[in-house]
């Protein structure tokens, strides 16, 4: 038997989430991802790291995460 998860797949429902149903700037959601965001001009401008930003962001992903499905919805 397979799994069907996959660690990318659950980066790929993160992002999906951040970007669809909260109101986080898509630059937090994906420095939360560690990934390089803009030109080589706007990163050598950007030096800081977000980190209490990210904080408030995954605080949000683990109460969705926990937070059982509605009445319809699987899970």
């Amino acid at each position: 038997m397979t799994n069907r998860y996959t660690v990318h797949g659950m980066r790929s429902a993160f992002r999906d989430w951040a970007g669809e149903e909260t109101n986080f700037p898509r630059e937090v959601a994906e420095a939360a991802l560690a990934h390089v965001v803009g030109d080589t001009a706007e990163q050598a401008y950007r030096r800081g790291d977000a980190l209490e930003k990210r904080r408030k962001l995954m605080d949000a992903w683990s109460s969705y995460c926990e937070t059982p499905p509605k009445e319809g919805q699987g899970g």
